[in-house]
């Protein structure tokens, strides 16, 4: 199971829910090494195509077209950076291009719009007055001298064109003020921005960055602490075991342990008939029939659940149950409880281990010739039995400290492994 995570480099969200964080982190570390071994061989590999490459442009750069790259003092390719080259302009000087600018097109917006209420007050004022001093006229002078109607037009228009003169001059003396309250309002606004760029770096980004860097370093030596811990853990285990001389070596180990007629366990008189068509392993269990057709074939002839050296079930070994299932049959259990269950994710088994404060569940991987913790433990152990013995005299982490001290037994009857053995 193992190997094949690490080849697809994904494993399957159920399953990886089944693992606890230190599961997690071991598991993460195998997959990490495996990267860089295949990123270590993808570099390699590229350098020498890069090489041969090479060699074959050298042959052909005599006869055909090329591109050579401009390489600066250094040697290495010549790269122009915005902004760091001769002639550009600096970061600090855009940005005050861009706020100056800003603020002119706010103030002149600004300025425009109050010269519109300004000219609209003008325009009215003197079409008033000249409507009012035309009536003056029409009421006065012309009732008067009727009869010098010319000398009436005459002075008309020359009250029209003092009042367009002084019309101007206020048009003139407003547009002076207008544009005076904008060079005003412009460099106001310039400040106002300016100020607020600089108290928003000062504050609201800088602690924002501080935050971020402080939980990214936080996050960072977690994440190293549980890394560190991990290939401690590997390590210790592997050294362990090799001291105990229980690791597992390869399949031929179980040459010769298949259980003969008259070891063969029943729970009934009735024997099963034999299987027609030959046992060929899914890539993961979809369904129990599958589960127990593999328990059958594979596990049976391995003596998976048999205490060691007798033909009786183990106390701690339990059939296709759930989690749940396990942690009620673990409830009123003391700290160091556990029991074994056919795991329903994977090729092999769930340890469920009863703890002061809940429960954990370690998965078992039996999809090789080994069997063997899924992300916790390196050791690879010839029987299911091996591995429960080897922790209850060892414990399963570093950081939890667990040993197998009491099995857990059935509750039920008939036993929920029943299905497994008929």
């Amino acid at each position: 199971m193992l190997q094949q995570i690490l080849h697809d480099m994904y494993i399957d969200p159920e399953l990886l829910a089944e693992l606890n964080e230190e599961q997690k982190q071991i598991l993460f570390y195998k997959m990490r090494e495996e990267q860089l071994r295949r990123w270590k061989e993808r570099e390699e590999k590229a350098r020498m195509e890069e090489a041969v490459l090479r060699k074959t442009a050298r042959r052909k750069q005599s006869n055909g077209k090329h591109v050579q790259w401009l390489r600066g003092k250094d040697g290495e390719v010549w790269v122009w950076v915005m902004g760091e080259a001769p002639g550009d302009k600096p970061y600090e000087q855009i940005s005050e291009e861009l706020i100056a600018e800003r603020a002119r097109q706010q103030a002149q917006k600004e300025a425009e719009e109050l010269w519109r209420q300004k000219e609209a007050e003008i325009t009215k004022k003197f079409r008033d007055a000249m409507a009012q001093e035309k009536a003056r006229i029409v009421a006065e002078k012309w009732k008067i001298e009727i009869e010098d109607r010319k000398a009436a037009k005459l002075e008309e228009e020359k009250i029209q064109e003092e009042l367009k003169k002084r019309e101007e001059e206020e048009r003139q003396k407003g547009e002076e003020q207008i544009r005076q309250q904008e060079e005003i309002r412009a460099k106001e606004l310039y400040l106002s921005l300016k100020q607020a760029q600089q108290h928003s770096q000062h504050s609201d980004d800088d602690q924002e960055w501080e935050e971020q860097l402080r939980r990214s370093k936080a996050a960072d030596e977690e994440r190293s602490h549980k890394a560190r811990r991990a290939r401690d853990e590997y390590r210790r285990q592997s050294l362990r075991a090799i001291q105990k001389g229980r690791v597992a070596g390869l399949s031929n180990l179980f040459q010769g342990t298949s259980l003969n007629n008259d070891q063969e366990i029943k729970l009934n008189n009735n024997s099963a008939s034999p299987l027609l068509n030959i046992w060929e392993r899914p890539s993961r269990p979809f369904s129990r029939d599958v589960i127990i057709r593999w328990f059958k074939e594979e596990q049976i002839p391995r003596r998976a659940g048999f205490e060691r050296n007798t033909n009786r079930i183990a106390q701690w070994f339990h059939g296709i149950i759930s989690r749940q299932e396990a942690e009620e049959l673990l409830m009123n259990k003391s700290e160091g409880t556990f029991l074994v269950r056919v795991s329903e994710k994977i090729w092999g088994y769930a340890l469920s281990y009863r703890q002061q404060s809940g429960f954990k569940h370690f998965l078992v991987d039996a999809s090789g010739d080994f069997y063997s913790f899924l992300g916790v433990d390196p050791n690879r152990h010839a029987t299911l039995t091996d591995l429960i013995d080897f922790h209850k005299e060892e414990i399963i982490t570093s950081s939890g400290g667990e040993l197998l001290l009491e099995p857990c037994g059935q509750q039920k009857n008939p036993p929920d492994y029943r299905p497994l053995f008929e």
